[in-house]
């Protein structure tokens, strides 16, 4: 596949986005068939007590987490937010077959090792859970704890082990919606799934990464990827790395929305299964649907850094 195949989304489509005026950083991850893509992140604070590393998922981008680095920051931890390959002011292949789940953790572990993130505590929403709780279980020696909310890491177990009638009413449509579509309105899915409708330039914003069709190969195919049933490719990924959440003793706490029932289920599921649940704090944050860090950032924020402060230094 040749360099052409990668698109990457024009500067000027970044400029005066409302609250965000974070320096953009590039690292440059390896691929075996694209080659060198550019990975896009933003940082704020430092590593003192150590580093928050927000993952986000689809179809948004680290524009998600502007509420959230400040208070962070202001904290005593150094925050970190990349795009994944394909999102944000990351890199974009136009080969929707290119995109495996294998393939998003490991350009995520690239990035890790890149920048030798230590002392992580990982913050996952959405597809930010499937890909790093996998990444947790391949280095769970570099993460000191996660905060979860609206995720989920699907194994086609039922209850307690997974959730019944998976993947359900919701999910379902929006599979087979992402698999038969060549093109997704970005902010309005996002719009869709908040309590309260964004503001006009907020959601161009989130529509800001994406000039055309041509650059949402990824956001159309990552739905794609979320396991159906026990036979589906990155059911076994995921059951292993449960094996790994099943042993991990360090703080694991959920900050669930209550206005998300494509995720609500799994909150219950990481509460029981995951050992560090039971040594962390637990909320429900309120008014806010899937996207909960864009609805009530400031409430999750002010959640996760009392988290943080549970954790103990090293």
């Amino acid at each position: 596949m040749s360099r052409a195949a990668v698109l990457r989304t024009p500067d000027e489509r970044f400029t005066n986005l409302p609250d965000f005026a974070f320096e953009p950083h590039y690292l440059t991850i390896e691929d075996p068939v694209l080659g060198p893509l550019r990975q896009h992140w933003i940082t704020l604070g430092d590593d003192r007590n150590g580093v928050v590393l927000m993952l986000h998922g689809e179809p948004s981008w680290s524009f998600l987490y502007r509420k959230m680095l400040s208070p962070v920051a202001a904290a005593g931890w150094r925050c970190i937010a990349p795009d994944h390959i394909g999102f944000g002011r990351s890199d974009k292949p136009t080969d929707r077959t290119i995109f495996t789940a294998d393939r998003f953790v490991g350009w995520m572990r690239q990035f890790v090792e890149q920048l030798d993130l230590q002392r992580i505590v990982l913050v996952c929403q959405d597809w930010g859970g499937p890909i790093g709780l996998r990444l947790l279980a391949e280095m769970p020696d570099r993460f000191a704890g996660v905060f979860a909310t609206n995720t989920l890491l699907p194994t086609a177990e039922p209850p307690p082990r997974g959730v019944a009638d998976w993947p359900g009413p919701i999910i379902t449509p929006w599979i087979e919606l992402c698999r038969s579509s060549n093109d997704l309105p970005v902010s309005e899915i996002i719009a869709a799934t908040c309590v309260d409708r964004p503001a006009p330039d907020v959601l161009a914003a989130y529509d800001a990464p994406f000039p055309d069709l041509s650059y949402k190969a990824a956001a159309l195919a990552i739905t794609t990827l979320i396991p159906v049933d026990a036979e589906a490719p990155g059911i076994a990924a995921n059951r292993a790395a449960w094996d790994i959440l099943e042993r991990f003793e360090r703080p694991f706490a959920t900050a669930f929305s209550d206005a998300d029932p494509a995720t609500a289920a799994w909150e219950e599921v990481f509460r029981s299964r995951v050992p560090g649940a039971a040594r962390a704090l637990h909320v429900r944050i309120g008014r806010a649907g899937h996207f909960v860090q864009e609805e009530q950032g400031a409430e999750l924020a002010a959640a996760l850094v009392a988290f943080l402060a549970t954790i103990i230094p090293e």
